[in-house]
């Protein structure tokens, strides 16, 4: 099949509706939120079933042609838009079934189009909780969180969507279907495939359908935001709070007070969080969730505890449902914010939690060598170790931030890599970061990735261009 040869036989496979190839239509497969890539596609399929799935995959395979398949079109390192502009979009967003709730063992089956706010709500009607929480969670869907083990603000006490999963079923290169939908916690027959497609960014297979799992609802909420003098401090703040809540410690994020000054100037929140009696440089946005049995004041408790101890400067606590969604909604903001003062450098990355503060004051300063005056925002879950590492402009700068990008980004890895990080924490690898993979991956690692990519991808038509390149 050539690419000027009309796709005839996939409009037989999906039907009129679920084929879409003028411009107008394939916008909203092809724009992505970075808009760092803007490659093309031969069209777009957005088939209703597994058999579906299934035919297509049969026909690209027969016919050599590549597919990108796709969830919300919310990831950052265009792992779900084409790298070539030859392929053929799959988009999962019109699978929504669920297939079974079973609240006695907490698992609920689910197709890849379900987006993951819809989980949470299916999971709140059977009074159970889906812990997965993210801020695309209105829009990405089941099957793209799994195929870029998305993790979110709650992975410190639930793990990210890997350790969420209890099996997947999916539809591999050739077409065949692998059924791997489980409610079991114990399965000790070879293997773990499900690992495999999780995390794969569609690179071994697509997604179809996965058991999650779910837990017992919290009956309420603590959550309070801390003025500390520095990210050292937060680690020590962890460390005591960890050790006083255990588990119900479900969110410990490190939040530069930067962020908070950018959405005051944007209009993004309707007032400022943060306590103004004792003002800092950084804070942590801490949350216990309590279930039947715990008793209220646990926080207060450990807060009293830290200022004795001289680690909190001060603290704002949520006293209301409002407060928290206050306090939410400026920790989701934190991107957004960056997006409207203008140009920024970026880092997905993760370290130790204890060498966190070692690798913003190392990094901060080398960036400051680079361009004097530049603004970092380091932000983000510092209960696992993930910092989204942001970089902004100087106040007043006329120059391309971007030029900068590269030095930046060089002394960023390296410093990385002496503390034993990764260059991506939660977002992935996708084709921004698959020549970096090439060049960080330990090179035994990296063969053994590619061999599997060749064992279940032989003719390399499953989002190639993404991850490894054989």
């Amino acid at each position: 099949m050539t690419p000027a040869q009309p796709f005839d036989k996939l409009l037989e496979i999906v039907g009129d509706a679920n084929f879409h190839q003028d411009d107008a239509a394939m916008v909203r497969f092809l724009d992505e939120p970075r808009d760092l890539f803007h490659r093309g596609a031969r069209c777009a399929v957005t088939p209703t079933s597994v058999a579906m799935v299934q035919k297509v995959m049969q026909f690209a395979y027969q016919n050599g042609v590549s597919v990108v398949p796709q969830g919300g079109n919310t990831g950052l390192v265009g792992g779900q838009v084409p790298a070539n502009g030859n392929e053929i979009i799959l988009s999962l967003a019109k699978m929504r079934q669920v297939r079974d709730i079973d609240a006695s063992t907490n698992v609920m089956t689910l197709e890849a189009g379900v987006t993951v706010l819809e989980a949470q709500k299916h999971a709140e009607g059977a009074n159970r909780l889906f812990p997965l929480s993210l801020g695309s969670e209105g829009t990405c869907q089941i099957g793209g969180i799994l195929s870029t083990n998305a993790g979110g603000t709650a992975v410190l006490a639930y793990g990210n969507s890997r350790d969420l999963c209890m099996g997947v079923e999916a539809v591999l290169a050739d077409g065949r279907i692998y059924n791997g939908l489980s409610k079991l916690r114990k399965d000790n027959t070879g293997y773990d495939l499900k690992d495999l497609l999780v995390g794969a960014e569609g690179t071994l297979g697509i997604i179809t359908a996965a058991s999650m799992k779910m837990f017992p609802r919290p009956r309420a909420f603590e959550t309070a935001l801390l003025n500390i003098a520095s990210p050292q401090v937060g680690v020590d703040v962890f460390e005591i709070v960890r050790e006083r809540s255990g588990n119900r410690l479900t969110s410990f994020e490190l939040l530069p007070t930067i962020g908070i000054d950018l959405q005051m100037k944007h209009d993004l929140i309707g007032r400022d969080p943060r306590s103004q009696d004792t003002p800092s440089n950084w804070h942590i946005l801490m949350e216990l969730s309590l279930f039947e049995g715990d008793q209220d004041g646990a926080l207060m408790a450990v807060l009293e505890e830290l200022v004795e101890k001289g680690l909190v400067e001060d603290a704002s606590v949520c006293n209301s449902l409002g407060d928290r969604q206050l306090m939410w909604l400026m920790r989701e903001n934190y991107s957004e914010c960056q997006k409207r003062e203008g140009d920024s450098i970026k880092h997905d990355i993760s370290v130790a939690i204890r060498d966190i503060p070692t690798l913003i004051e190392e990094v901060d300063a080398v960036a400051e060598e680079i361009l004097p005056g530049i603004r970092s925002v380091a932000f983000g879950h510092m209960g696992d170790g993930n910092i989204h590492y942001d970089f902004l402009a100087p106040e007043g700068y006329e120059g391309d931030l971007q030029a900068s990008a590269p030095a930046i980004h060089a002394a960023t890895y390296e410093i990385l890599a002496r503390l034993n990080g990764s260059i991506s924490a939660e977002h992935g690898i996708g084709q921004l970061k698959a020549d970096l993979l090439a060049q960080k991956k330990d090179p035994t690692a990296l063969d053994m990735m590619k061999s599997i990519k060749l064992a279940l991808d032989p003719k390399n038509i499953l989002n190639p261009g993404k991850i490894v390149r054989p």
